[in-house]
């Protein structure tokens, strides 16, 4: 077994402070949130390089209103996601629940789907199609998808089922005291390092419109259908398993992997090369 690194899951803390004789504070700033804020910073940097292509459908000076637009889904689909997909009788209970985004709760699936209609917003104000858009942005995505992961390891959440190996850990919080896997950081490496690689890999070379985008719904897909099996479902979702033993997050994802391979099947079958090519 391997001692859990306890790091406060506050990275920095100001105050308290004094205003008209009252206490006020301390300022706190999670790693979460500091992850989440690297995340965006690697998908804004990695978009100035890819805008410099000749093609691009998006220019160096619009690159930030993309930034904008791809947080904006980002938060408000993951908010949404996670409530609707993970806690909707407790939203039915208090509606008001949403709103109350410091108690926390983000969902990966919801997001997307929040970045997809920001997409489309964003390529109908640049006259673009939302294709070539949605392959010039998904290479941004891994990388903060594997900051999240470490930012949720390092709070000491979403960790993984019972386990003996070797690199098993025993997690703050944990009222069972399990040793479980580090399900985050695999969650962090595959979605993260290793969709990054592969998907950047691919569209280093003109592919047919949509293939990109086709290509990241198969990896994270299959990734996290694969890390589901080591990952401890939410409480109130362990018993809740399709033919006792798929979970939540695996049945969302078969719609990514099904939507990618239509994509790369019409892509291939029907090309029509995106901004990337050269022709």
């Amino acid at each position: 077994m391997l001692e859990y690194p306890d790091i406060d899951p506050v990275a920095v803390s100001i105050g308290p402070f004094t205003l008209g004789g009252k206490a006020i504070g301390p300022l706190q700033v999670h790693w979460y949130g500091l992850m989440y804020l690297l995340g965006f910073i690697a998908a804004w940097l990695i978009a100035l390089r890819r805008s410099q292509q000749k093609h691009s459908p998006v220019q160096k000076a619009q690159v930030e209103d993309l930034i904008v637009y791809s947080a904006l889904g980002v938060i408000l689909g993951g908010r949404c996601g996670y409530v609707m997909f993970y806690h909707f009788d407790k939203w039915l209970g208090d509606p008001l629940w949403l709103l109350r985004v410091w108690e926390g709760g983000m969902s990966f699936h919801g997001g997307l789907i929040g970045v997809i209609l920001a997409m489309w917003l964003y390529a109908r104000r640049i006259n673009k199609h939302l294709l070539d858009v949605l392959d010039f942005v998904v290479p941004l995505v891994p990388l903060g998808l594997g900051f999240g992961r470490i930012g949720n390891f390092i709070g000491a959440e979403l960790w993984g089922r019972e386990t003996t190996v070797a690199w098993g850990m025993k997690f703050p919080g944990d009222e069972l005291e399990l040793i479980r896997h580090p399900s985050q950081l695999y969650q962090a490496f595959l979605e993260g390092l290793v969709l990054f690689v592969i998907v950047y890999w691919f569209s280093a070379k003109p592919r047919p419109r949509g293939t990109v985008g086709g290509l990241f719904l198969i990896g994270y897909g299959c990734f996290r259908f694969a890390v589901e099996f080591v990952r401890e479902p939410d409480s109130h979702l362990i018993n809740d398993l399709l033919f006792d033993w798929m979970t939540r997050g695996q049945l969302l994802s078969l719609p990514m992997i099904a939507a990618g391979i239509a994509l790369m099947v019409w892509g291939y079958r029907y090309p029509r090369f995106g901004y990337t090519s050269s022709t």
